[in-house]
């Protein structure tokens, strides 16, 4: 089942990368969370665009529509417990369980890796041959992609880092069009790991991404290589996010999301990308000031426009 576009990404705000398990479950199973969960929203999109087959893995996955759709925590659990009795196959509801039942990076890792394995059971070598290079604008591919970033994420919490770095490039293979922003998390890693030139393949494939973390990236390597573009890309940064600077030279607090989403050009997009790629600033010397003494000439310009 196509579905084309991105129906992750609002206008105004994106998705703040979740952590790999909560360190602290919610106290009260009635507390309902932030925001209403956009993978509920799939269920909708399946039956308005012909419903799903009929199959133990569809059936598993009608299940898990109305777990992310649910509220309560403990009645999401008791779906994805019964998604799975229906079918072992249900990528989606190892997804649920590593983000609220698991109780530490091990259980989450054992679900999000059995996710991933009921995800290419359910898909075949058939599935992968068919949707390869368009994998999120089909219904079917989406729960293996969610349970395969999270296994990348927490396999980069344990120090794997080679493994991580592996599945997200793997995942920009199988969909380039990146609706998940797997490209910035990856970045990110290569960044840590100095893997600048694996680095520049991923910024070139890429090179048309005005978002901000994008551009401060792009920013920090062309100063590393005394490009003379350096000034021109930390411009185009600031205005993408005025607050990167102040927050990465701790002139600025880090404003955390209190929603699960990230507003664009906000104080919180500024956190997030100073909390996944701050040590990379930190350890260019010089990289900091340098951005500072750009970008405050920037301010009067844009104050009077």
């Amino acid at each position: 089942m196509t579905i084309e576009g991105n129906v992750e990404m609002p206008v105004s705000k994106k998705p703040r990368k979740k952590p790999v398990a909560k360190s602290k479950k919610p106290e009260n199973d009635n507390a309902l969370p932030p925001m209403p969960d956009r993978r509920g929203m799939e269920g909708f999109m399946a039956g308005l665009f012909g419903g799903r087959g009929s199959d133990p893995t569809d059936a598993a996955q009608d299940v898990m529509y109305e777990a992310w759709e649910a509220t309560i925590r403990s009645k999401r659990i008791s779906l994805a417990r019964k998604a799975l009795k229906i079918s072992p196959l249900c990528a989606d509801a190892y997804v649920l369980l590593a983000e609220e039942e698991a109780n530490s990076v091990e259980e989450v890792l054992d679900c999000y890796q059995k996710g991933v394995e009921a995800g290419e059971e359910a898909l075949g070598p058939e599935g992968f041959d068919e949707y390869g290079g368009h994998f999120w604008g089909f219904l079917e591919t989406r729960p293996y992609m969610r349970a395969r970033a999270g296994l990348a994420a927490v396999l980069w919490r344990l120090g794997r880092h080679q493994e991580a770095t592996d599945h997200y490039q793997a995942m920009l293979e199988l969909n380039p069009n990146d609706n998940q922003g797997i490209r910035y998390v990856l970045a990110g890693h290569l960044l840590a790991r100095d893997d600048i030139k694996a680095l520049r393949k991923l910024l070139k494939q890429y090179e048309d991404d005005c978002a901000a973390a994008w551009l401060y990236t792009r920013a920090l390597l062309a100063f590393r290589e005394n490009d003379p573009d350096a000034g021109k890309l930390a411009e185009e940064a600031w205005l993408a996010n005025s607050h990167v600077p102040g927050v990465l030279s701790g002139k600025q607090p880090l404003v955390a999301s209190t929603d699960g989403y990230i507003t664009i050009g906000g104080e919180d997009e500024a956190a997030d990308y100073v909390e996944e790629n701050g040590k990379a600033w930190q350890a260019t010397p010089g990289a900091i000031v340098w951005l500072a003494e750009v970008t405050r000439k920037l301010k009067p310009r844009r104050r009077r426009n």
